[in-house]
């Protein structure tokens, strides 16, 4: 389970400046159940991105976070992100192009999982993304919607306890964005671990398998 409790964001001021209009996020709670997905859906450039870094510990330091941020009861503040355990995926793939598909999909893995256990791993992520056959082919042959579930089960092998979804169909065709949307939907209800998609396009409440937040908020 994520929590947020009484978050609140502003860009660093001066210690003078006390305009409640200063603030980017002010005093928001939210709870997201494990294997949920909560869609945070409003316009580009609002802010939805920067709650997400603060959430993910990759904010910048000219960032005022107050409240407390608890995933499966425990504080993340201050926490660094590779602490965090939490997984990210972008509205690009961001795969490695000079690595194959597997050597793509092993990257996720965290270095404590034995050797054995790594290529079978990476066989079974292949499998559920049905993909079982593109483990020796070079990203670049991949279609738009084979790169997402590369990428979310790249991911997903990192073992995290949450995953944020930044814009993460924003780059595909009607079709694919349901066909993604889907497939992402059973990956967090069968590992168990609570989303949070943000989303500027009004199409993605769909994906929401928990609540659906407008900002403003």
């Amino acid at each position: 389970m994520l929590c947020l409790e009484h978050i609140s964001l502003r860009w660093a001021l001066s210690p003078s400046d006390l305009d409640p209009k200063a603030w980017l996020l002010s005093d928001f709670s939210l709870t997201i159940e494990a294997g949920r997905i909560t869609v945070l859906q409003g316009p580009s450039g609002c802010g939805k991105s920067t709650l997400l870094s603060a959430i993910a510990g990759t904010a910048p330091a000219s960032l005022e976070i107050s409240g407390d941020i608890l995933l499966e009861g425990k504080r993340l503040n201050g926490l660094p992100p590779e602490n965090r355990q939490i997984g990210i995926l972008f509205q690009d793939a961001l795969l490695f192009p000079h690595l194959t598909v597997g050597d793509n999909l092993a990257f996720g893995i965290p270095s404590s999982m034995p050797r054995k256990d790594r290529a079978k791993a990476v066989s079974d992520a292949l499998m559920q993304a049905d993909m079982a056959d593109y483990g020796m082919a070079d990203p670049a042959i991949l279609s738009g919607g084979q790169k997402a579930r590369i990428a979310m089960m790249r991911a997903m092998l990192s073992q995290p306890k949450l995953l944020l979804m930044d814009e993460s169909f924003a780059a595909l065709d009607p079709a694919l964005r349901q066909q993604f949307g889907q497939f992402v939907a059973r990956q967090i209800e069968s590992r168990h671990i609570p989303s949070l998609l943000i989303s500027h396009h009004d199409d993605d409440r769909r994906f929401a398998t928990g609540s659906v937040i407008s900002w403003p908020i």
